[in-house]
């Protein structure tokens, strides 16, 4: 038996100066006190990965350095590194985030405490590594709470009503071989958690020992690596919570006759939506109008019309996505010099939010010339407010398929 007490595993690839960044905290900490180690999976990098893995070696750190021969995708560089940890618990860490050092040893001491538990989650922070602030938690619990092998509904009802998302936690290493099985369409946090409550207990404790990092100084405008999910995962949250019910039921915990399944139905519903919305507010920030118009249309065709964060969009969103859907009608056709911009009062304000919207700056916005110039028909679009003109564009030699009116960008997009 092995007397390392926790195995840290970090999978990266290509991330050699957010690994440095992340190592060099190891080594100024002074707070885990037992037995660990740093297991790092390494998904075929070609830059200085291995290079920072054996200078913090040499530093002491104690690392189990593993390079895959090829990259086979997140989730088996993961996997790896569960499948080489040698600790009695193991806690995944990404390599740009960190760790609240002395708050491990408190969940450390729970599992010990508690050896039916197979899982210990917690809520963690949003971290501003520039400024060394947290910003918030990503969700709360006033004091530790305890789920009894198999106690589905309750556990089920615990992350629901609290919209907590089950992410980050330290497992029993040995419970790892039957809860990390891959998943595609249901969510890995909610299945995972479907699979841990099926095997033994489940716990959450109150203390963060996480920090998921938001703004640093390693690299300028970073993407949080859990945006580009919350944009675009809201289904795959529902099949996450769908598994969860679907094990619960096949156990006998989960009651799916009669009302019940419609009543669990709404839940899943209820918190999609929710997701959804806060999807809305990262695309229209993202400046993706036209994806957001999606995800407006289907959160108040589900009821959701006066959501905050659909109010907040109601009034300016389907114009602009009417516009940024004419800059990329425009910007997909083949050899477009010039875009005509007819009966529009303000050509500037309108130019300027057209190309604000992505269209490509090698297109020159212009109003009608005032005499025919052959030259110009061939290579040229046309916007105009008044859908009776669309004719006499046509007869000047106008591509048809490239002369819009008000209706044909705005038309689908009601308010």
């Amino acid at each position: 038996m092995s007397d390392i007490k926790l195995s840290i595993c970090i999978p990266t690839y290509n991330r050699a100066p957010f690994l440095r960044y992340l190592l060099a905290k190891f080594v100024e900490q002074k707070a885990i006190d037992f037995p660990y180690e740093i297991v790092i999976s390494d998904n075929a990098s070609t830059d200085d990965t291995t290079t920072v893995v054996q200078e913090f070696a040499a530093l002491g750190l104690p690392i189990r350095y593993y390079k895959r021969e090829v990259n086979d995708g997140g989730w088996a560089n993961l996997t790896n590194a569960y499948q080489h940890a040698d600790g009695q618990y193991s806690l995944y860490l990404a390599d740009d985030d960190l760790l609240i050092f002395e708050n491990l040893r408190p969940a450390i001491l729970y599992l010990d405490a508690n050896p039916d538990v197979v899982v210990c989650h917690a809520p963690w922070f949003l971290y501003d590594a520039v400024d060394d602030k947290d910003e918030q938690p990503f969700y709360q619990i006033e004091k530790a709470r305890r789920f009894s092998q198999r106690n589905f509904a309750a556990l089920f009802s615990f992350i629901t009503d609290r919209h907590i998302f089950p992410e980050i936690a330290i497992y029993r290493t040995d419970a790892l071989r039957s809860i990390t099985v891959p998943r595609e369409f249901c969510y890995w946090a909610f299945s995972y958690l479907a699979q841990a409550i099926d095997i033994g207990a489940v716990a959450f404790v109150e203390k963060p020992f996480y920090r998921s990092v938001t703004r640093t100084n390693v690299v300028r405008d970073r993407e949080q690596g859990g945006h580009e999910e919350t944009m675009t995962s809201w289904d795959r949250y529902r099949g996450g919570l769908e598994y969860f019910l679907y094990l619960g039921a096949k156990r006998g915990q989960i009651d799916l006759s009669g009302p019940n399944k419609a009543k669990y139905e709404q839940i899943c519903s209820l918190f999609t939506l929710r997701r959804m919305a806060v999807a809305l507010r990262m695309w229209v920030a993202r400046k993706e109008y036209i994806k957001a118009y999606e995800i407006y249309a289907r959160l108040c065709f589900n009821g959701l019309g006066r959501h905050p964060e659909v109010e907040k969009v109601r009034d300016k969103l389907p114009l602009m996505a009417g516009v940024q859907s004419l800059a990329r009608k425009i910007n997909a056709a083949s050899n477009i010099r010039f875009l005509v911009l007819d009966k529009v009062s303000d050509i500037k304000s309108l130019a300027g939010l057209l190309f604000e919207m992505g269209l490509g700056k090698s297109v020159g916005i212009m109003p009608p010339p005032e005499y025919d110039m052959q030259q110009l028909t061939p290579v040229s679009a046309v916007f105009t407010s008044d859908g009776a003109r669309r004719e006499l564009f046509i007869r000047q030699g106008y591509r048809p398929g490239l002369i819009f009116c008000e209706n044909d960008i705005v038309g689908g997009l009601p308010v």
